[in-house]
């Protein structure tokens, strides 16, 4: 009987129908992802620098941290309530006037009654609400630790992808530059064409226009990339500006290794933390239901109580009277309007929403990896067509140049050649730097995340001056009406 038994239904991990294999696999190898310290592969020392440092002074990685602390300290309080309870208890009262039972009066016409026991109790849960509870905080702590390891990998992400973008933007800057100097080369072979009469004022104005056009680009790119280094730097826990010097030094695009092992789908149900939180989420309301339906039930509850009582604080020990008793406690619900039944099928709803969000984040997992899928090859593919492009013009611009200077091509000519190579040259840049945002994508799609050592016990707030000590003076302001 002491046993008891546990009502409510058992949690059985459900089995959800996955496909068997991606429908992508031109960039992708069917090898278990490598998933671990996915972010190395771009081969670039600051970014893996700025993802340790993210990690150990991110905001957000501090604040899943203590909900860790705070289910962990709830799972003990709930496993804690499955315990017996004891309490001790001592007590002295002085009287004048009237006596207590049995208290000899003093010389002073008081007396005294001094008293001290224990307190036990212990509910015996023969219906399993305190183990559900217990059972339910599990899932909680579970949960907890589930989107620690989902904020970590989103943190990982917008971290390579920031740095990537900051990147990306200083080569589009550098671009915009060497192509304004070479277009301020053109202006002035214009003008020294235009001095001896083989140029039109036309042509200056136009390669004057074009260079400056080029130029005119630069600030919002350097603007793009301020907001970038901001992102970054907010990212590992640091004011706005914090990386800035850091970054300045000019560092190529990351280039990262391709294909991509991307397994099963079926992998990412037991990879994705998000998925794995959403399931834990769903075990935590199955076991509710079997706590609210406990309710229903009678509770028993075995109470004790010791006690001894004496006249003088001395008699405690030697002279005093002892009393105690000892008797279990039944509790039945009769009539409660209905609120415990209620209490049931509010558990049972929410556990069925739980279940279809569970369901919905296995969708949108498979969904976030066909998208990386789809978008890194098709990117690939763009970029390849970009480089050849980009290779074509610049043959095309050289040779404009060489027949613009001896005379046997006009400007327009070096005017179109020169625009078409910078459209390519930039869309080539941009480009490269998509096909890095598809790959973190896809990593973090398969549920690449931080796979490191992380404290989760020790405080944020660290307190002082704890110890026992006099309240402080309440200072009152006076506010004139």
């Amino acid at each position: 009987m002491l046993g008891g038994c546990a009502v409510g239904p058992d949690y059985r991990t459900p089995l959800l129908p996955t496909p068997a294999q991606w429908s992508r696999t031109g960039v992708a190898t069917a090898a278990p992802p490598a998933l671990p310290r996915w972010w190395t592969r771009l081969r670039d020392p600051l970014l893996n620098q700025l993802v340790a440092e993210a990690v150990d002074g991110n905001l957000d990685v501090a604040t899943a941290s203590a909900r860790v602390r705070e289910a962990r300290a709830s799972y003990r309080q709930a496993v804690g309530a499955l315990l017996p309870a004891l309490a001790h208890s001592d007590s002295a009262r002085l009287a004048k006037g009237t006596n207590f039972p049995s208290a000899a009066p003093g010389p002073n016409g008081t007396s005294g009654l001094y008293q001290a026991g224990l307190d036990a109790s212990w509910e015996l849960d023969l219906f399993g609400a305190n183990r559900r509870a217990s059972e339910a905080a599990g899932y909680g702590l579970d949960a907890s630790e589930e989107n620690l390891r989902a904020v970590l990998l989103t943190l990982v992400g917008d971290v390579a992808s920031n740095y990537v973008q900051a990147r990306g933007y200083q080569a589009r800057i550098a671009l915009a530059r060497r192509t304004a100097q070479s277009q301020d080369e053109t202006t002035e072979i214009t003008r020294g064409r235009l001095a001896v009469g083989t140029s039109s004022a036309a042509d200056l104005a136009n390669a004057t226009g074009q260079a400056a056009t080029t130029r005119a680009a630069i600030p919002a790119l350097e603007g793009a990339y301020a907001e970038a280094v901001h992102r970054l730097s907010v990212l590992t826990g640091r004011p706005p500006v914090a990386l800035s010097d850091r970054m300045a030094r000019l560092r190529p695009i990351p280039v990262p290794k391709l294909p991509v092992p991307v397994g099963i789908p079926a992998d990412v149900l037991s990879a994705r933390p998000d998925v794995r939180l959403a399931e834990r989420r769903y075990a935590q309301s199955t076991a509710r239901i079997g706590q609210a339906e406990a309710a229903l039930y009678p509770s028993v509850s075995l109470t004790g109580t010791i006690a001894t009582s004496g006249t003088k604080l001395g008699d405690l020990g030697k002279s005093s009277s002892i009393s105690w008793s000892l008797g279990p406690t039944l509790t039945v619900p009769i009539f409660n309007g209905g609120k415990l039944r209620a209490a049931v099928e509010i558990a049972q709803a929410q556990r069925d929403q739980q279940f279809l969000a569970y369901q919905a984040s296995v969708l949108v997992a498979l969904k976030d990896v066909e998208d990386a899928l789809v978008s890194l090859s098709s990117e690939r593919s763009r970029s390849r067509m970009l480089a050849t492009s980009t290779t074509a013009y610049r043959q095309a611009a050289s040779l404009s140049q060489s027949l613009y200077r001896s005379g046997s091509s006009s400007f327009l000519d070096v005017l179109t050649a020169e625009r078409a190579l910078h459209g390519a040259e930039n869309a080539l840049l941009q480009s490269r730097v998509r096909i890095v945002t598809d790959y973190i994508a896809l990593n973090k799609a398969l549920g690449g995340g931080w796979d490191g050592n992380l404290d989760v016990l020790s405080p944020t707030v660290i307190d002082v001056g704890i110890a026992p000590h006099p309240d402080a003076a309440i200072a009152v302001q006076d506010f004139a009406l």
